[in-house]
């Protein structure tokens, strides 16, 4: 018996899938349900095929998650870097912020070990932008790797805090910067969050992270250049 034909005339071939396809079903899946519920055998769901076909693309969900990263950064990290050093580091690291602000999952990814390796050629042009820069400003080598690290820790921290309390109120549906904090405190105990109060949270919602990056950098740099390589 003739097996019958697919929609598009096709007899028993598998449907070819693009890779801007998978790649755009993987980001439904993560926007939808979390990155965490990203699997091959779920994407292959999503797209209509066979994990086995899946797999002829990406060969695990680590894979697919690379890949997904390193097209986004492909399509958002092309800054045009300044001259200066120290203008560079603050050019370079909110180039990186900005690029994950708008995928804060992805600078969750990038917390865990083994995943900046693994990054591209736009990715990592930022790393080397900043340790280049570093070094051109006076750093050792191992100073300038710990002027990128601690500002990476800051970026993802940032990003990740935001992304989360954006998370937990609109799971609460509370309007943002309405959260109760500190009205309820001891004045004699604890004056200064007392006088505070409930405006925590509204300045909290305040964009101070391009001021206190540049804050940041000239502190990693003054240090840096002032101690002896430890």
């Amino acid at each position: 018996m003739p097996r019958p034909k697919s929609p598009h005339g096709r007899t028993g071939r598998p449907p070819l899938t693009s890779r801007a396809e998978i790649l755009a079903g993987a980001r439904r899946i993560i926007e939808r349900d979390g990155w965490e519920k990203l699997t091959v055998r779920r994407l292959a769901a999503e797209l209509g095929i066979g994990a086995t076909t899946l797999y002829h693309h990406v060969r695990d969900k680590e894979d697919l998650l690379i890949q997904l990263l390193n097209e986004h950064a492909d399509q958002t990290l092309r800054p045009d870097l300044p001259g200066s050093p120290r203008d560079r580091i603050v050019a370079a690291t909110l180039a990186i912020h900005d690029s994950l602000a708008a995928w804060p999952w992805a600078a969750e990814i990038l917390t865990a070990d083994g995943f900046l390796g693994r990054l591209g050629t736009s990715a990592l042009g930022m790393v080397e932008a900043i340790v280049a820069a570093a070094i051109d400003h006076g750093c050792t080598l191992v100073q300038a790797v710990d002027v990128f690290r601690s500002l990476w820790y800051y970026t993802a921290g940032e990003i990740l805090v935001r992304a989360h309390s954006a998370r937990r109120r609109a799971e609460d549906r509370q309007p943002a910067g309405t959260e109760a904090m500190f009205g309820n405190l001891d004045g004699a105990r604890m004056p200064r969050l007392a006088a505070i109060g409930d405006q925590w949270p509204a300045l909290a919602l305040r964009d101070t992270y391009p001021r206190a990056l540049e804050a940041f950098v000239d502190g990693l740099l003054a240090q840096a250049t002032t101690t002896a390589p430890g």
